[in-house]
């Protein structure tokens, strides 16, 4: 079975094609899936959440569609993308070193921003060493692969980040799940691996704040949980940088809790692309010569590095920012709580959850809002175990935006 291709001389143009019937033994057979269908399904009816255009600046405020709405979908916590300073550090970046570096981190794709930006990472999350890469997925994604061999394991909180999962999947260890958020659960899938003859090392990787719960991890009883079991533990602090801990330094920290690995990104409060992994300086020489996906990727844009370098600069001095973002997202969710939404994620998260239950129903509130100028981002299954909403503010929001969003809300609960 091969292409299509129409005979000398033929003429098809008009002619709609009869549905075929893939062979099972056609690698295109698995394409004929119920979800694409509900997928169609739903851009008919208007109800497709995913892969809008956004055409302009994200803020607070924005023009989507021709209608303005106030902006809950962006992970732009301290609100830097648009800061002047970092729009003039990616420019600078682009006149000194031009747009791209086309080779990769090993052979000509290093700057000195990737040693600026590598020493201010591991200094802001209090650990020795830091490795940046192009993308946050790659990060954990090269860690994982890189330290975990056959007879090693990984146990991932459930609700972990996909590129954990990955990971684990794609290392020649084993991968192992925990419950979201249970210690007790982890102990015990630590001791029974412990006890088995041969048992190699472990790894147990866990979010600090979980990107669609919005909740923070119990970092202190895993840690002691890692202690007692000889597992190294990883944090990713992807969605806490910038916003829990001193000085957003992350929520391990916050919680007076020292990792023996952070992974954290770009894409969120330090308003460009990429992300890092920091640890003890042996780790990092180690991966810088078996990460696969470090050494077989083109390095980060010369933009994007300088970006992120003067977000982090100032996400560590203006605090206010910090401040700001966590007071919106208590002034949203409790806003939220009042008027009988089922509301989440802990105080120190700029993440507010709205659990809907249904996917349908997440879809039509979600076009319900939009219709009420109100952007936010729609979550399904096997993304979460629950269909809801996830909202989340920046630091730039006022209380004026927040109130706003909530009276879209208000409006938006007669469509369930």
């Amino acid at each position: 079975m091969g292409p299509v291709v129409n005979r000398p001389g033929e003429d098809r143009r008009g002619e709609v094609a009869a549905p075929t019937r893939k062979a099972l033994d056609d690698v295109f057979a698995k394409v004929d899936d119920p979800r694409v269908e509900q997928w169609h399904l739903a851009e008919s009816l208007g109800l497709m959440p995913f892969f809008r255009e956004l055409r302009g600046e994200v803020g607070p405020r924005m023009i989507f569609e021709g209608r303005p709405v106030v902006m809950l979908g962006s992970n732009n916590y301290l609100g830097l993308t648009a800061d002047p300073r970092v729009r003039k550090a990616a420019v600078d970046a682009v006149s000194r070193y031009g747009t791209g570096l086309t080779g990769s981190r090993l052979l000509n794709g290093t700057l000195p921003l990737h040693r600026e930006l590598e020493e201010e990472l591991a200094d802001w999350v209090g650990l020795e060493a830091a490795l940046v890469f192009t993308t946050g997925y790659a990060a954990n994604l090269g860690l994982m692969v890189s330290l975990l061999g056959e007879g090693d394991a990984a146990f991932v909180d459930s609700a972990a980040h996909a590129s954990l999962v990955d990971g684990g999947r794609f290392s020649d260890g084993a991968l192992r799940a925990f419950r979201h958020n249970r210690p007790n659960s982890l102990r015990r899938g630590l001791r029974a691996w412990r006890e088995q003859p041969g048992a190699g090392g472990l790894l147990v990787a866990v979010d600090g704040v979980y990107s669609m719960e919005g909740d923070v991890a119990p970092l202190p009883e895993i840690a002691a949980a890692c202690g007692d079991y000889g597992a190294r533990l990883l944090v990713d602090e992807a969605h806490a940088l910038g916003v829990v801990g001193p000085r957003g330094s992350g929520s391990a920290r916050e919680l007076g809790v020292r990792p023996d690995l952070v992974m954290g990104t770009f894409s969120k409060s330090l308003a460009s692309c990429g992300g890092f992994i920091a640890g003890p300086r042996e780790v990092i020489d180690f991966m810088k010569v078996t990460c696969r996906p470090l050494l077989f990727t083109a390095s980060g844009v010369p933009a994007s590095l300088a970006a992120a370098l003067e977000a982090s600069r100032l996400a560590r001095v203006e605090t206010w920012r910090q401040e700001a973002v966590v007071a919106n997202a208590r002034r949203l969710r409790s806003g939220l709580q009042q008027l009988g939404y089922d509301a989440g994620g802990d105080d120190r998260s700029a993440i507010v959850p709205v659990v809907v239950g249904d996917d349908w129903k997440a879809g039509t509130l979600w076009r319900a809002l939009l219709d009420q100028g109100v952007y936010t981002n729609c979550a399904v299954a096997p993304a979460v175990s629950k269909a809801l909403l996830r909202t989340s503010v920046m630091a730039t929001h006022t209380e004026r935006d927040v109130d706003d969003a909530l009276a879209g809300f208000e409006v938006a609960a007669r469509a369930l």
